[in-house]
């Protein structure tokens, strides 16, 4: 699966830089993010509640930050085990930018993601649309914090992949 979307956010690139590095940011966006731990330079470790179709399990694993160039990009990769429901792995790398008005961030982003187990049983439509909506939730509720309005309507761009 492959996802590739773009977010403005009306914030300076250094601030979201900052957000996008801070443990306790990342955990509060997270749709079922229940713990994202720092547990040394650029690694964590995750545990997130997800459901896809008639799947539901909590995922523990380890994400991973490299081809670090601040403030500019980065890759972020990981992996969870969620038990009977199988695993899921992938990888996105973000970049950002200034918006040319100077009053924001562009942040763009592309994942690649694969799952194995009884989720890849559930389809690749289900895996895709669930992909997606937790995306779409990670990146409003980044937006919301990071612009202190908690009722922002949140444009996300989807990009050809």
């Amino acid at each position: 699966m492959e996802l590739s979307q773009r977010v403005r956010i009306p914030v300076s690139t250094e601030q979201v830089w900052r957000a996008l590095n801070d443990p306790s940011v990342l955990q509060q966006c997270l749709p079922g993010c229940q713990l994202f731990k720092s547990t040394g330079d650029n690694e964590f470790e995750v545990a997130v509640q997800a459901k896809v179709g008639p799947v539901k399990a909590t995922f523990e694993g380890a994400v991973e930050l490299s081809d670090v160039y601040p403030p500019v990009s980065y890759k972020i990769s990981g992996s969870g085990k969620g038990g009977v429901a199988g695993f899921a792995k992938g990888a996105a790398d973000v970049s950002l930018e200034a918006t040319e008005d100077g009053g924001g961030t562009l942040m763009s982003y592309k994942v690649s993601a694969s799952v194995g187990g009884k989720l890849a049983q559930v389809g690749s439509r289900l895996v895709t649309g669930a992909a997606r909506k937790m995306a779409d939730d990670f990146f409003s509720n980044f937006v919301r914090l990071l612009s202190g309005d908690g009722n922002m309507q949140v444009d996300i761009e989807t990009l050809e992949t």
